[in-house]
C-alpha cells in the first residue's frame, strides 16, 4: 500500500484529506509544520508528499529544497493558495513534481497522485534493473553495462553508441560467435539488408579504441567465415 504524507498547518486540510486518500486505498501520515515533516520522513517512508507552502518554522520551498539536497526522489506535489506563476516558478525550482492551487478538486489532486505513483513506481524499477546489469571485467577493460562506459586501465574509453552497444553484445557473450548480420539485427533491433562493411567498420573503430593494437586485437576477435566475438579467457563479471 502506498504512503501519502501532507506537511500542512491547516486542521481542517490534515483531516479533509485523511479521509481522500485513504478512502482511495492509501496509507497517510501528516505533520504540521516543515521541521517536523522532514523529521517525520525517515519514520514514515511515504511514496509522496503533499507540500503547504506558507508554514511556521521552515517554508515549503525549504522542505522540498532539503529534501532533495538529501537525494530524496519521491513525488512532491505543492499545495498552495499561492498561484502566480512566480510562486509556481519557484516551486519547481525546489524540486517539485507538481502544483495545485487551493482550493482544488479532490479528483483531480487523486488523478495526480496516481499519475506520479505510476511514473515513481516506473522509475524505481528501471533503476533495479539498471543496477542488476554487470561491469564486465576482461583484462585491463571495464565495461559498465548499466553506465553505458568503457574504461582502459582506470580511463574512460570515448565510444560511440552503436560502438558501446556492438562491444557490449559481444562482451556479453564472450566466446560466442556473432555473423556480420546478428550484430547489424541486435544494433537496429529489426531485420534488413545488411551492409557488412558497416560492421567491419564499427569493429575497427572499437579496436582502435580499446586493443593496445589494433592490427593484432586481443579483446575483439575475427572468426575467419563467421564474423567476431570477444575473447572467451577474457570474459567476467561482477
Amino acid at each position: 500500500m502506498c504512503k501519502i504524507m501532507l506537511i500542512d498547518d491547516d486542521p481542517s486540510l490534515q483531516l479533509a484529506l485523511r479521509h481522500i486518500v485513504t478512502d482511495e486505498g492509501y496509507a497517510f501520515c501528516g505533520a504540521t509544520d516543515g521541521r517536523q515533516g522532514l523529521a517525520m520522513l525517515d519514520e514514515e517512508h511515504p511514496d509522496l508528499l503533499l507540500l503547504d507552502i506558507m508554514m511556521p518554522k521552515m517554508n515549503g520551498y525549504e522542505v522540498c529544497q532539503e529534501m532533495r539536497d538529501q537525494g530524496r526522489r519521491i513525488p512532491v506535489i505543492f499545495l498552495s493558495s499561492k498561484g502566480d506563476i512566480v510562486d509556481k516558478g519557484m516551486g519547481f525550482k525546489a524540486g517539485a513534481d507538481d502544483y495545485l492551487v487551493k482550493p482544488f478538486d479532490n479528483e483531480e489532486l487523486l488523478m495526480r497522485i496516481e499519475a506520479h505513483l505510476r511514473r515513481y513506481k516506473s522509475d524505481l524499477a528501471a533503476a533495479r534493473a539498471r543496477k542488476a546489469l554487470p561491469v564486465i571485467r576482461a583484462g585491463d577493460l571495464e565495461i559498465d553495462l548499466a553506465g553505458h562506459e568503457v574504461r582502459k586501465r582506470g580511463e574512460v574509453v570515448e565510444l560511440t553508441n552503436k560502438e558501446f552497444q556492438t562491444l557490449a553484445l559481444l562482451a556479453s557473450h564472450a566466446g560466442q560467435a556473432f555473423t556480420r548480420e546478428q550484430i547489424y539485427e541486435h544494433l537496429w533491433d529489426e531485420d534488413c539488408v545488411v551492409d557488412g562493411n558497416s560492421i567491419t567498420v564499427f569493429i575497427r573503430r572499437i579496436r582502435e579504441k580499446i586493443e593496445d593494437k589494433a592490427s593484432q586485437p586481443a579483446y575483439v576477435l575475427t572468426v575467419w567465415g563467421v564474423g567476431y566475438k570477444f575473447a572467451a579467457d577474457f570474459g567476467s563479471a561482477r
